[in-house]
């Protein structure tokens, strides 16, 4: 009984003893910092003078030659509909549009978007270099070696494209120190965009629209040109002169014949034309562009605010550190056992 009260009462003087080890350590390392509290406070404010200058540097120089220029991200917004009854099927558009592989390559399926779609365009090789060879960006980046693979690589990093699945909102976002130019790439890319799902014939009522109209236009200037003709050949006929009536009025009668064919074609058409714009208004197409990229009048980085009071803890840090380095060094140096030790003595 005796020694277990024993081993008891030395467990809690050891539990004691722990403690106030604990709280001696604490007074120590309070000690080190008021020691080398003028070190650190000076460390401190040269950081943030340091930082503070950078920044303010940074805004001077030109953006071409600033070592932390400002950035301008200007962006561009889609609507991308993923649920089209009358497109058929994405898959069935790929293959009929002879993109079968396309399919294979990004995995799309029956149950894919037009979403995904969208953001395998944006960062294919086809579009990345139609947007490398349109802005020159070879001798804008300076690229020297593999100008193709690095050049595409670099885009990649800049050129974003996100896609929100509550809204259904596809937004496309640049970023460059020239606001400007920011914003000629991204409508760039939404025009290359726009006119690849169409090449592909994702949208088959916008596809069908593109058709009437080029064939409204054809058949317009066909009419235009069958009266002109028919014109001249009723003037060739009022010339007293003219030794072939006959076979000039029955060419006049040929191409009248002809002209009203194109006449009821061009009515055919036209009305086809209507009826579609009808069907469109009440469908939500596949792709439409809400708004294209505006000039930015605001930074989206750097935060120099942020990079100040980053690197101020960090210089605060790194000084409390080298304060305890220090004193940790001198103590070494202070204890002949354990300079007896670092030099190899017994």
């Amino acid at each position: 009984m005796n020694d277990i009260k024993t081993e008891e009462k030395n467990n809690t003087n050891v539990v004691n003893q722990t403690f106030q080890d604990d709280e001696i350590s604490l007074i120590d390392l309070f000690a080190v910092l008021l020691k080398y509290k003028k070190m650190i406070i000076t460390l401190t404010i040269l950081g943030m003078i340091f930082i503070l200058g950078y920044s303010i540097l940074s805004l001077v120089l030109p953006p071409e030659k600033s070592f932390l220029p400002n950035k301008y991200t200007p962006k561009a917004q889609m609507l991308i509909n993923d649920e089209q009854p009358s497109s058929g099927g994405l898959v069935a558009t790929l293959n009929n549009s002879g993109l079968r592989s396309l399919a294979g390559i990004t995995g799309i399926n029956s149950s894919s978007s037009h979403s995904a779609l969208a953001e395998y365009l944006v960062s294919s090789n086809t579009l990345l270099d139609n947007v490398v060879q349109e802005f020159d960006l070879i001798n804008k980046f300076k690229i020297k070696k593999f100008p193709k693979t690095t050049s595409r690589n670099k885009l990649r990093k800049i050129l974003v494209s996100n896609f929100d699945d509550k809204s259904g909102v596809f937004t496309i976002s640049f970023t460059d120190i020239d606001p400007e130019f920011a914003r000629e790439v991204v409508n760039f890319v939404v025009n290359q965009l726009e006119q690849r799902f169409l090449e592909i014939g994702v949208d088959k009522n916008k596809l069908a629209k593109v058709n009437l109209e080029e064939n409204i236009q054809n058949s317009y200037e066909e009419m235009i040109k069958l009266q002109k003709q028919i014109q001249q050949l009723e003037h060739s006929v009022s010339n007293v002169y003219a030794n072939n009536v006959p076979s000039i009025m029955l060419d006049t009668m040929m191409i009248k014949s002809e002209l009203k064919v194109q006449e009821e074609l061009y009515a055919q058409l036209k009305a086809q034309y209507e009826m579609l714009k009808i069907k469109m208004a009440s469908e939500q197409p596949v792709f439409q562009i809400l708004e294209y990229a505006e000039i930015p009048d605001m930074k989206s980085k750097p935060s120099r605010g942020l990079i100040c009071i980053a690197f101020s803890v960090a210089v605060f840090i790194i000084s409390i550190f080298l304060a305890f380095l220090r004193n940790a060094i001198k103590n070494i140096k202070s204890d002949p056992e354990t300079m007896a030790k670092l030099k190899g003595k017994n």
